[in-house]
């Protein structure tokens, strides 16, 4: 593995092989460039996202081992399953996703400032209208109460943040995004770095290589139906408990 890390060309969008990222910091590829569409793209597609914080330069990770959520495979706690029966949420995708970005761009309690800056929210939201970054969203009563975004390549779904402003509120924005995108055929919700929080949840670290093995095959494959011709199969947390729930075969 290589200890160089790139300086990108403003002048290209090109970025260096995803397997060249630092040992240290672990993951860190690249940087500089920019945040426009076409670099976003290109980088989503070799398995590189941006991570930095306001009045750094951007960052581009690639980070070895990578955290993956098997869609198909879901291992959903009983507790949740309950919660999620009980609860009179409604589900959506891409009804709100810049009410959603805006919430998860806001601090939290247990870390300073946030990595979502206006720039990065520009950026988000310009790959929104192009169709490529989708949100799911969770409602009480007609509030938004929690929801997920992420950037569709193909049959991969790689998740950006998430917020939830109820108990376990986030955790069915999660779960709907897995659902939603089992049942389009894309096997893994990228969760890029693995915490104690993804990993309770069910998602597991694979090698980077695997990682890009899978990319590589479903970046060019259909996904996820365009921004507004969903027809959501699970309009409420009640019918996707029952399809979670056992015996239920994920995928079907």
């Amino acid at each position: 593995m290589s200890q160089t890390l790139y300086q990108l060309d403003p002048e290209h969008c090109g970025f260096p092989p995803a397997d060249q990222a630092l040992y240290s910091p672990p993951g860190l590829l690249a940087i500089g460039g920019d945040l426009h569409s076409q670099r976003l793209l290109e980088a989503y597609r070799h398995g590189i996202f941006p991570w930095y914080s306001e009045g750094e330069p951007i960052a581009w990770w690639s980070p070895d081992p990578r955290c993956l959520f098997d869609t198909q495979n879901l291992q959903i706690p009983r507790r949740l399953l309950r919660t999620f029966r009980n609860k009179a949420w409604t589900l959506s995708m891409d009804r709100a996703f810049a009410e959603v970005i805006e919430a998860c761009a806001q601090p939290r309690q247990d870390a300073n400032g946030t990595w979502i800056t206006p720039a990065m929210r520009k950026a988000y939201l310009q790959l929104h209208r192009q169709g490529q970054a989708r949100s799911f969203e969770v409602w009480e009563q007609g509030r938004l109460v929690a929801g997920l975004y992420g950037v569709a390549v193909g049959g991969l779904f790689s998740g950006e943040s998430m917020f939830g402003r109820v108990r376990d509120g986030s955790k069915a924005a999660l779960f709907y995004a897995c659902a939603m995108l089992a049942q389009y055929g894309c096997p893994w919700l990228d969760a890029q770095v693995s915490n104690s929080h993804t990993l309770s949840l069910g998602a597991k670290e694979y090698p980077r290589e695997h990682f890009l093995y899978e990319l590589e095959r479903l970046r060019d494959q259909a996904g996820l139906p365009g921004v507004g011709k969903l027809r959501t199969p699970w309009p409420n947390t009640q019918a996707l408990s029952a399809w979670l729930s056992p015996p239920h075969k994920q995928g079907g």
